[in-house]
């Protein structure tokens, strides 16, 4: 059953803006009744029987319409379809931004006949009403959601529309070849003169497998920078992890004592690093015979150990490994690892010789987290970690569910093109045909199921 269905005479409303003090808080509605409500409520400052002009503020105050109080000043605006976000009717009340304040009006507005709108149900109605396709909803939601500029610079991209033109140009060849397919099946004994299977298959190899592999691979080297990386700073206690913590923050985040085991829960932050959002996770220190509430956030550091996408392991470079380094150094082999040889304000290098020598295959990382030295060469280091050395170029970002359309779209592509040129029968190859241009259809949201529609939307906030 969909989370929720748009009817032509449903009109909604809802908080559009973040909770929290501010200096303007926005009441949006949506519908055929957007324009209505407005009238009942708003009390205009000047000219008060004139009707709303689309488009332009207007100053005035919302009122009670049974009592007559006066709830808040505001300005209002009424935006007549089809030239708003959603393609209905759109009023916008530009409150104070005070939570009470906006309960109060957002009740008016529903007295007034307006229901409360669900999750992302602004957006969805724009797509459903043809305003934006599923990739640009999409966009919306990785915009609100960017942690860098980069991952915004992305969703922008797709917003404009690099992932859906990307994709109609493919969809438009294999319409082409579909056409000159269909005339050939009608007209059997003309087909060698219609299609030729070994230029039709060399068509879709070019223009359709392709672009689709580079959109692929394009997606894969940004997706770092929509998903991030998360990255667990680890080592036993007093090494100077909280310290570290708080030299990529800059700023004092983390408790720091010379006592061990004064970080006994994990502090979670993050960082753009290059433009990659970093998931900084401070554990506590991990050590045999802690006491029982230190105890348990030993247990949690191993269970972010376990879910970490990057290790920093922290060791202090002005004294030689302990027993207790070398056990964390052998229980981590094989995983993403830096090693921070922390300290080295101290001025001995012995463990980071030690280190390099011994672990060549592992990033070492001499830094001081008390003075900041070395802290970029650790940042360098962890940006080329997290994206393996690869090129991060392309303007194009794709989700979980836009990569796998894809692939599977490139997969059918790629039988098409073998099939044609094997010589197949037409009739065979154009279930291939049809098959990649389905899943084209359900990355734009031509053909997606409802309970997909509502998943994406529902992901959204109330008031988007």
């Amino acid at each position: 059953m969909p989370l929720f269905s748009v009817a032509a005479d449903d009109t909604i409303a809802a908080i559009a803006t973040p909770p929290g003090t501010g200096g303007i808080g926005v009441i949006r509605i949506s519908g055929p009744e957007a324009r209505a409500i407005l009238a009942r409520l708003f009390h205009p400052t000047r000219r008060p029987g004139a009707d709303f002009e689309s488009h332009k503020l207007r100053h005035g105050w919302i009122c009670d319409p049974v009592s007559g109080a006066r709830l808040d000043e505001v300005l209002a605006v009424y935006m007549r379809a089809p030239a708003t976000y959603t393609r209905e009717d759109v009023v916008e009340i530009h409150c104070h931004s005070s939570f009470v304040i906006l309960r109060q009006v957002l009740d008016l507005v529903f007295a007034a006949g307006a229901r409360p709108a669900e999750p992302g149900e602004f957006t969805k109605r724009a797509f459903l009403n043809g305003r934006i396709d599923l990739t640009r909803a999409e966009a919306v939601l990785d915009m609100l959601t960017a942690k860098t500029a980069r991952s915004l610079d992305l969703a922008v991209a797709s917003l404009a529309g690099s992932l859906h033109t990307a994709v109609e140009q493919v969809r438009d060849v294999l319409v082409e070849v579909g056409a000159v397919l269909e005339v050939a099946i009608d007209f059997p004994e003309e087909e060698a003169e219609i299609a030729d299977p070994l230029s039709l298959g060399r068509r879709i190899q070019e223009r359709v497998c392709v672009p689709l592999a580079d959109l692929l691979a394009a997606g894969r080297r940004t997706a770092i920078y929509r998903d991030g990386v998360r990255a667990v700073i680890a080592g036993r206690p007093n090494v100077g992890k909280s310290s570290l913590l708080n030299a990529l923050l800059r700023e004092e985040r983390a408790i720091v004592t010379a006592v061990p085991g004064t970080t006994r829960d994990s502090i979670e932050e993050y960082l753009d690093i290059h433009g990659v959002p970093v998931r900084l996770v401070d554990t506590a220190g991990l050590r045999q015979g802690a006491e029982t509430v230190e105890a348990i956030g030993i247990d949690r550091a191993r269970r972010h150990l376990a879910e970490a996408d990057i290790v920093l392991l922290v060791l202090d470079g002005g004294e030689p490994l302990t027993d207790e380094d070398q056990a964390l150094l052998d229980e981590l082999g094989g995983r993403p690892c830096i090693l921070v040889c922390n300290k080295m304000d101290l001025g001995r290098n012995a463990t980071r010789d030690l280190l390099r020598a011994r672990y060549p295959s592992l990033p070492v990382v001499p830094l001081s987290a008390r003075t900041g030295d070395g802290v970029g060469d650790l940042e360098k280091t962890i940006y080329e970690l997290a994206t393996r050395g690869a090129p991060t170029d392309g303007a194009v970002s794709l989700n979980a569910r836009q990569t796998a359309a894809l692939a599977r779209a490139l997969a059918a592509a790629e039988r098409l093109a073998a099939n044609l040129t094997a010589g197949l029968s037409y009739d065979l190859v154009s279930v291939d045909l049809q098959e990649c241009l389905d899943h084209l259809a359900a990355i734009v949201g031509q053909t997606t199921p409802d309970d997909i529609l509502d998943q994406i939307f529902s992901a959204f906030c109330i008031g988007k």
